[in-house]
């Protein structure tokens, strides 16, 4: 049982052909569990960006997991994601839960600070974020992140992303904090060829180390 343990959210890498950035993504997926795939739109535009997202999404709900497109409800929409992730501040958040929920998840953060993480709290989206989409630029995952999930997840309902570092390792550290889900991306997809076997020692070792929940 994967769900009352932390889970492996994924961040879609920055790889200019559709096709082998869909292919990239399947392979990391047949690892094993995968909660939840965020697809961030790096600078493409809307109509580019609708290409990589048609091919994705598909495969990424085949695997059991939820695609979450980043703050563009319209490809979202489109393309049939299971969400949207928003990346700017509270009131943009509290925005799109109004319009989007409950037919579309709803989730994001860029909470700094305990103060910042409950004004998030307050909008009730889906799951708040702690760190940033492209923050793994080192090993190990920002202890300052991994703080703000401990304390959240000890206290409130909505469960935590907290993203990981750049080495696998990282998402057990996330996980003893107590943490719901943890987000992985250079982790997985730095050696694309690996991607899969990643995934699948991240879920042996969280099966291993990681705190179970209480219902």
């Amino acid at each position: 049982m994967t769900e009352d343990r932390c889970r492996l959210v994924l961040i879609v890498p920055d790889i200019a052909d559709p096709a082998m950035r869909c292919e990239t993504v399947a392979n990391a997926l047949r690892g094993g569990d995968v909660a939840s795939v965020i697809i961030p739109q790096y600078g493409l535009d809307d109509g580019e960006f609708q290409k990589h997202a048609e091919l994705l999404v598909p495969v990424i709900q085949e695997a059991g997991a939820a695609a979450l497109i980043v703050d563009n409800s319209r490809v979202a929409g489109r393309v049939k994601a299971d969400g949207l992730h928003i990346t700017g501040n509270a009131e943009a958040l509290a925005e799109a839960v109004e319009k989007h929920q409950p037919k579309l998840i709803v989730g994001g953060g860029n909470a700094m600070d305990r103060h910042h993480a409950l004004e998030v709290g307050e909008t009730q989206p889906d799951y708040i974020f702690f760190g940033k989409l492209d923050g793994d630029i080192k090993p190990e995952a920002h202890s300052k992140n991994v703080a703000l999930g401990e304390w959240w997840s000890a206290m409130i309902e909505i469960p935590a992303i907290v993203m990981g570092g750049a080495d696998p390792s990282s998402a057990v550290a996330v996980a003893e904090a107590g943490v719901e889900f943890v987000a992985l991306g250079k982790a997985v997809f730095e050696d694309p060829a690996n991607a899969a076997a990643i995934v699948a020692r991240v879920n042996a070792e969280l099966d291993e180390k990681a705190p179970r929940f209480a219902d």
